[in-house]
């Protein structure tokens, strides 16, 4: 009698999933013809497939009968993990899809909210891209892939990234009315002096507006010297003294006031990404709607505001 003899010897990297999603079609057909009408081919590549997989693994997976294929012992021992290999592969393709169509974007706390009125009309043209905000005080890696578009408050000088400008952010200076019905707005603006302020810490000492308050206040008493924005809009809210905030944030504050309707400090902004990743039609999208919404703002940002409170 002739035995088919197979080699014991298999390693895990010999393995692919198209041998294995052969023997699971097939194992659900129970029929060599039933199997290639599932799968779209002949019938004589079915059994081609399943004698190389066999021989691959050195056992024998079906006894083939004239009713057609019955798993082995072995083979339905393989089948309930062939079928956990399948949907770890479909995961992993729906994983990848869902990458590929969410946008990671980077920008300094606060300006998420610009982009928000605008996400209705992203959705609406399209619905298959997701745009992820990630709000951080620090520089997320656009190399190392942390982020896919970052909105930058430094100039960017490396070649291998893309600079896009964006509309310049105002910045004013605020006061909550608790604080200013005990101390009153200053006279001058120019001359903080028996005012509390809040300043703010090393992290951001270099920009504008920090530069700005620091020249004002050397006879000031400084309450908090803050890194972030978000902390320096709470505390001015709270009371805690007068504050120099982006204007496109503070002035839709309604517990804040402006102090005069003079911009006193701005700020460039960018828009950063990687130069390959043009190719990609999502990225594309998210940098176009992103340019809109913030141009969209360019007012807000600008610090356009109605007379402010003396």
């Amino acid at each position: 009698m002739h035995r088919t003899h197979y080699s014991p010897r298999v390693t895990q990297a010999e393995l692919n999933w198209e041998d294995l999603r052969f023997f699971l079609r097939a194992a659900q057909a129970n029929t060599l013809a039933g199997t290639a009408r599932a799968m779209g081919v002949e019938h004589t590549t079915i059994g081609r497939r399943l004698t190389a997989l066999e021989k691959q693994l050195g056992v024998a997976l079906f006894v083939r009968g004239p009713r057609g294929l019955s798993l082995t012992q072995l083979g339905k021992r393989l089948l309930p993990l062939v079928q956990e290999v399948e949907c770890g592969v479909h995961a992993v393709q729906e994983l990848a899809v869902t990458q590929r169509e969410r946008v990671r974007v980077s920008m300094p706390p606060g300006i998420a909210g610009l982009l928000m009125p605008h996400l209705g009309k992203l959705q609406r043209e399209h619905p298959d891209v997701t745009i992820e905000t990630v709000s951080s005080g620090r520089a997320m890696g656009l190399k190392r892939g942390e982020v896919d578009l970052a909105i930058r408050l430094l100039p960017v000088s490396d070649e291998s990234l893309i600079v896009r400008q964006l509309p310049d952010m105002a910045w004013s200076l605020y006061a909550a009315p608790s604080y200013l019905k005990v101390r009153h707005a200053p006279k001058n603006i120019d001359d903080l002096s028996g005012h509390e302020i809040i300043a703010y810490g090393s992290d951001v000492a270099a920009q504008p507006a920090a530069r700005w308050m620091e020249a004002r206040s050397s006879n000031a008493r400084v309450i908090l010297r803050a890194n972030e924005i978000d902390t320096a809009v709470t505390a001015a809210v709270d009371g805690a003294g007068l504050a120099i905030l982006p204007c496109f944030f503070a002035d839709r504050e309604s517990r804040l006031r402006r102090l005069t309707p003079e911009v006193l400090a701005t700020r460039s902004m960018w828009l950063v990404y990687r130069s390959d990743a043009r190719l990609s039609k999502p990225i594309k999208i998210a940098v176009k709607f992103v340019l809109d919404s913030m141009r969209a703002n360019a007012t807000r940002l600008a610090g356009i505001a109605a007379p402010a409170t003396r």
